[in-house]
């Protein structure tokens, strides 16, 4: 795989970017990052399914770059979804395979239950499903203990909490959520994302948006995580993953909620950042996912 081409989509006045590698005639697959994290997290995934054939996309998430980290625009996962769709049409793709990661698995979760006809295939990493939350209260304490960041991306001083003394709030984020794994090199182009503090500033903003109420696309997330998801899915999630406990998927992948079929496979000795710890073992399990869910 040589140097991924740029391309740009401007969507709700965002200039919105994305890496493009492979054959244009080729299955179209879009690799969606989360937080904190950019499309480079998927550099060894992307290079395994050009070298298997497919056409690979990776979006920056609207506010990860400067050009769509405007202060007037929405940062929430229904927004992020749209574009996925926007991308999509922009490429002219009859189907596409959505592959989405924490937050990117948000947004794919949205699309393909906006658009099911348009998504030929979803996979989601590290993030359960919703449509039966309550069943998973006896995991609540512990959850509630993983999800704690979330209350501080609350505050207006999030941003610079998270990068100051050389970004040690997103490594110690990091570190906790993937124990174990010496991420080092891997965690660059965060820090040359979150360096602008627009970017921090539009990242801890999907956080926010979870309790703006007020906002239409608040109000639409929480009604399509109740929705039934017509789409063949795959839920990846990692043995020590120390964000969303691995007990969630067991307990929460309902299959009366995925009419087209729904599997869940677990990643032994692994944590949150799967597709970056151990990229050959997610390429393993989506490329499988991936011929069996072929276009006719």
């Amino acid at each position: 795989m040589g140097e991924p081409a740029i391309l740009t989509l401007t969507v709700d006045e965002l200039t919105l970017s994305a890496l493009a590698d492979g054959p244009e005639n080729a299955p179209l697959v879009i690799l969606v990052h989360g937080f904190p994290d950019t499309p480079h997290g998927w550099d060894a995934v992307a290079q395994g399914l050009v070298d298997q054939g497919y056409r690979v996309l990776r979006p920056w998430l609207r506010g990860y770059t400067p050009d769509s980290a405007l202060r007037s625009a929405n940062f929430d996962a229904y927004s992020a979804g749209m574009d996925l769709l926007a991308w999509k049409q922009h490429l002219d793709a009859k189907a596409v395979h959505l592959v989405g990661h924490d937050w990117g698995a948000v947004a794919s979760m949205v699309a393909a239950v906006q658009s099911p006809d348009d998504i030929q295939s979803l996979t989601l990493l590290s993030i359960p499903p919703f449509q039966k939350f309550w069943r998973a209260w006896r995991l609540w304490p512990k959850q509630l203990r993983l999800s704690s960041y979330m209350l501080a991306m609350q505050s207006g001083h999030a941003p610079t909490r998270i990068t100051r003394h050389d970004w040690a709030g997103l490594k110690t984020l990091w570190a906790r959520w993937s124990p174990n794994w010496p991420f080092s090199t891997a965690f660059e182009p965060v820090k040359k994302a979150f360096a602008n503090m627009d970017v921090a500033w539009a990242a801890t903003r999907y956080y926010r948006s979870l309790f703006m109420l007020h906002k239409a696309s608040t109000r639409k997330l929480y009604q399509i995580a109740t929705q039934p998801i017509w789409v063949p899915t795959l839920f990846l999630v990692g043995e020590n993953d120390g964000c969303m406990q691995a007990g969630l998927f067991e307990t929460l992948v309902e299959p009366k909620c995925f009419p087209m079929g729904v599997e869940l496979s677990t990643l032994p000795n692994c944590g949150h950042l799967l597709h970056i710890e151990q990229p050959q073992a997610v390429l393993k399990e989506l490329v499988a996912h991936l011929e069996d869910n072929v276009a006719l």
